[in-house]
């Protein structure tokens, strides 16, 4: 599974490409105004960072503007993955780009069928909202699985981008599904490493060592 971090935060967009764990980066209109940065300047730098696909969203409703907008954004790096909505007209726009060579992450997928429409369309990723689909009533796993079933059922090469992660629950069941990319906030992915019984085992592993008297360096 390919992990991105769904973030505009440059600080721990470096911090985690250090890891050698980041394969990409998600972000849209409401992540890069929390940052306080330009938008387009905040993703030239974020391209920068990683190697990986970088998600930036368009934010017209019209195909014709979204194109204009997509043009602007797929310029900033050859990493650029334009985000479109799924509508009919991000469809549309999802089409022309991806005919054209253009990485394009279909967004705001909650139902197989809109999946189906994503992948018919050419999307490179489809990106399920697992936890807002919790929220509000649904099952999100449910959703992953449906759409895992429809593109292995066609052979889709539409990569299933688990979108609205909350915690590392939520990463397991996907990667257990069979989601190809998980996109989370770094603190969630800095939370798959938690676990009480490896705390334990190093704090007696430093006990011991202290108590030792023996030094490394």
């Amino acid at each position: 599974m390919k992990f991105f971090a769904d973030t505009a935060d440059i600080a721990d967009i470096a911090d985690l490409a250090q890891t050698g764990l980041l394969d990409g980066v998600t972000t849209n209109p409401t992540l890069i105004a929390r940052s306080g940065r330009n938008f387009l300047e905040a993703t030239r730098e974020i391209c920068a960072l990683v190697d990986g696909p970088v998600s930036a969203e368009v934010v017209a409703a019209d195909h014709d503007t979204m194109m204009q907008e997509a043009e602007i954004l797929r310029r900033i790096a050859d990493n650029v993955c334009i985000k479109v909505p799924l509508t009919i007209d991000g469809l549309k726009t999802c089409r022309k780009l991806t005919d054209d060579g253009t990485m394009v992450n279909v967004t705001l997928c909650f139902s197989g069928a809109q999946a189906l429409l994503a992948a018919k369309a050419g999307a490179t990723f489809v990106s399920p909202f697992v936890g807002r689909h919790d929220d509000n009533g649904f099952d999100g796993m449910d959703l992953l699985r449906d759409i895992r079933l429809i593109y292995d059922n066609y052979a889709f090469e539409t990569e299933i981008l688990a979108a609205s992660i909350r915690h590392p629950i939520h990463v397991l069941e996907a990667a257990r599904i069979g989601a190809d990319v998980a996109t989370m906030p770094p603190k969630v992915i800095r939370s798959l490493a938690n676990h009480v019984l490896t705390e334990r085992g190093l704090e007696g592993f430093t006990a011991d060592w202290a108590a030792s008297g023996q030094s490394i360096l």
